[in-house]
């Protein structure tokens, strides 16, 4: 399991100031996230003299507790305590934010489906806006073409759901009073009946009806969303299909709120753990998150793990900064956890919308993700743009899929909806399956084909010179020209140790022209990559910045295989 402060712990205090500029990465100052020891006491953490509060983090994947320093803390003072005997490890408390925008100039296009013919086809009044379900070519404002959407009327004949799916809408809460979303709420019958004030079903949180609430280290059993971003969310994954508003992609669902970011749209690193495993205890089948920020964070990569072990789903947002996650990570969805399903966000167009994130390696499907009318608070829809509206849609898909094959394990989800995504010029090369999700075909099974390589025809190649990156230094960019034998058509790399700058310094993986066919940043032990598809020969090439230097990695030999397998 990585664990980035076993291994550069000094080196993030030497480099903290800097890093807080860096990108997407920010954590609550003077506070920390720790992970103890097997037996280890919260007490001992008290000694430090510059310690100010020490509160324990309840989960079920390990002994957490949140540290506040005073005022006065130094650098020094975190180091030390960071080599405590009790610490397993110790980060920054970070910060996630909301991925979703309102779109200030929508327009309404009331009605414009009525009177179509489809029996499954909702006849929620509002339903003909929604062109991430059927998109006419008519239904959006642009370049909207016909059939760019997630293929949900043909889906629903196969199933439209069921209440035994489980899903948690991690995010900002949900308006559970709303009447387009009430019905598919899941309901704490132990909670609804019991005595208000009193933790009735003793799963620490009081009066936890609907979900709950976790924001400043305090739990609470009011999920009620002020903010509308969850509310949205859990609208796309769930609307009632009952005449009032919207509908979402699964017409039966029970959802969660389980709320760990505040109003205004942002959330801690603590208040995510204990929301993550809030959803464990409820043994839920979908987390869907439509949130990210922070650097890689142990503890966060610790639950989703748990999640994964509890063959849990985890869909998360790929990020709106217009970047290359290969190279620029986006938490949490660039976890390399099998759980996880990254997503990206396409326009009904079809192209990739211009804010979302991408990654070719990190970045697993897209979704209709812009202009998304849903549900928000107080009986309210208005339309959101962002990854934040693409997630919830793949979470509704997984839904529907779970529904039908509820034996499938998240390693599996992810692959089926990889491997039958509907590929496109817009998205191809862009990210992992080169196309956007469609539930019809995840439901049949309709895969794409794809080309593998043999199992048993891997061989080594020493490299005539190592391509040696060992305590690299600044500004680099070499390259190194790689002949492969004749024939060859993938190739493997292997790292005991690679250590280099997350985001800013990168090894890549070119043609002889110079087309990237894969990145790696940051840090990763005994890490071995994907099987990349080659035509000839390739260069390996690797930059760094002017700032930080790791101990970064060296290459002596590479994998090759000359053998296609068609799947």
């Amino acid at each position: 399991m990585i664990n980035l402060f076993k291994y550069s712990f000094a080196l993030w205090l030497a480099f903290s100031t800097l890093l807080a500029f860096s990108f997407e990465v920010e954590s609550v100052p003077g506070e920390y996230v720790v992970k103890l020891k097997d037996g280890a006491s919260l007490t001992s953490l008290q000694q430090f003299a510059e310690v100010q509060e020490v509160k324990a983090i309840p989960t079920r994947f390990g002994q957490f507790a949140k540290i506040k320093m005073d005022s006065q803390f130094s650098e020094k003072s975190v180091s030390l305590l960071a080599k405590s005997a009790e610490i397993e490890y110790m980060e920054p408390n970070y910060i996630y934010r909301i991925l979703g925008f309102e779109e200030k100039d929508y327009r309404p296009l009331k009605n414009l489906l009525a009177g179509r013919e489809n029996s499954h086809r909702p006849v929620d009044p509002r339903f003909g806006e929604l062109w991430g379900l059927e998109n006419t070519g008519e239904n959006d404002r642009g370049n909207a073409l016909a059939g760019e959407d997630i293929n949900a009327l043909q889906a629903w004949p196969l199933t439209m759901g069921s209440s035994a799916i489980k899903i948690a809408v991690i995010d900002t809460g949900i308006d559970y009073h709303h009447n387009d979303l009430h019905a598919n709420l899941w309901v704490n019958e132990d909670e609804l009946n019991g005595t208000p004030g009193v933790d009735d079903d003793g799963n620490g949180v009081i009066d936890d009806i609907y979900g709950a609430r976790f924001i400043g280290g305090v739990a609470s059993g009011d999920p009620m969303d002020g903010n509308g971003h969850g509310t949205h969310c859990a609208g796309t994954i769930g609307a009632v299909h009952n005449e009032i508003g919207v509908a979402g992609v699964m017409k039966d669902v029970e959802m969660v709120a389980v709320k760990f970011l505040s109003d205004s749209g942002s959330g801690s690193l603590d208040d995510a753990l204990s929301a993550i495993n809030y959803a464990l205890d409820l043994e839920v089948d979908i987390m869907s998150n439509s949130w990210g920020g922070g650097g890689f964070s142990q503890a966060l990569f610790d639950a989703i793990s748990a999640a994964n072990e509890a063959g849990i789903v985890f869909v998360a947002a790929a990020g709106n900064s217009s970047s290359n996650n290969d190279v620029r990570p986006m938490y949490p969805a660039t976890y390399q956890v099998d759980n996880v399903i990254s997503v990206a966000a396409h326009h009904s167009g079809g192209a990739l919308a211009s804010f979302s994130c991408f990654g070719p390696n990190t970045v697993h499907v897209a979704a209709p993700g812009q202009n998304i009318l849903s549900t928000v608070q107080n009986n309210g829809y208005r339309s959101f743009s962002g990854t934040s509206m693409a997630t919830p849609h793949v979470a509704g898909v997984v839904g529907l899929l779970l529904s039908t094959e509820p034996e499938l394990s998240p390693l599996e989800i992810r692959d089926r909806l990889i491997r039958t995504s509907v590929e496109s010029d817009f998205l191809a090369s862009r990210i992992v399956s080169g196309g956007r999700v469609d539930a019809y075909r995840a439901l049949t099974n309709e895969r794409n084909v794809r080309e593998l390589p043999h199992p048993d025809a891997w061989q080594e190649l020493i490299l005539d010179e190592p391509f040696d990156m060992t305590n690299y230094a600044p500004n680099m960019d070499e390259v190194l020209n790689v002949s492969l034998p004749e024939g060859a058509a993938f190739v493997e790399f292997h790292f005991d140790e690679f250590n280099t700058e997350a985001n800013y310094d990168y090894f890549q993986v070119l043609t002889e022209d110079g087309r990237v066919l894969w990145t790696l940043s940051g840090i990763n032990h005994g890490y071995t990559s994907p099987a990349i598809r080659v035509e000839g020969n390739i260069q390996l090439r690797f930059v760094s910045d002017h700032s930080v230097e790791r101990s970064g990695f060296i290459i002596e030999s590479i994998r090759v295989n000359d053998t296609i397998v068609v799947d």
